[in-house]
């Protein structure tokens, strides 16, 4: 009697691999799908991570671009305000100036209208120190070419005299220690100073 086997079924039947690559058996092809499941997990959170923190950082962005804008505008509004209280000083004198500038000249003095002028140049000078502007009229002091700026020269009697201001042409202001516009100045020069 010829002993006849039967060809193995389809489940016992072993193909090689086209690739070369060792045969898996059931519980490493598991664990290969497992570890893909894994890294597509890992992979998954790691995108939510960067599409948060992208978030994060647009809004941040958002939020500074706001706070800019914010503190331009209330720059700006502070400097009206402060412009507002300036001008709300002058109201005043500009009210007297006003009032000189409509008088009839036939029927008013000169005396009269000279006392008004320097009345009203008393008021505004003292509105505007009041806020903060300070003359600089430097007759005596010596030369500073950080306030003052030399339109011509004179003598001086003594080397002592040497670079102070004689005259003040036009004077100088500051605004709370800002200068504004320097004073124009006659300096004095001593002739053996150099």
């Amino acid at each position: 009697m010829k002993n006849s086997q039967a060809p193995n079924g389809p489940a016992d039947q072993k193909e090689p691999q086209a690739d070369g690559a060792p045969e898996m058996t059931g519980a490493q092809t598991a664990e290969a799908e497992g570890q893909d499941s894994g890294d597509d997990d890992r992979v998954s959170q790691l995108e939510r991570e960067l599409t948060l923190e992208r978030d994060k950082n647009l809004r941040l962005a958002a939020e500074f671009d706001n706070f800019r804008k914010r503190m331009i505008k209330e720059r700006l509004e502070a400097e009206s305000r402060g412009q507002m209280e300036l001008v709300k000083q002058i109201i005043d004198p500009l009210d007297d100036i006003a009032r000189f500038a409509h008088v009839d000249p036939a029927a008013t003095d000169s005396g009269t209208i000279v006392q008004g002028v320097e009345m009203v140049e008393k008021k505004l000078g003292k509105s505007l120190r009041s806020a903060g502007l300070e003359s600089v009229n430097p007759v005596g002091e010596r030369f500073d070419p950080a306030l003052h700026e030399a339109v011509g020269t004179d003598v001086a009697e003594t080397p002592e005299e040497d670079h102070t201001v004689s005259r003040v042409y036009q004077s100088g202001y500051t605004f709370k220690g800002q200068l504004l516009r320097p004073a124009r100045v006659v300096v004095k020069q001593y002739p053996g100073s150099d």
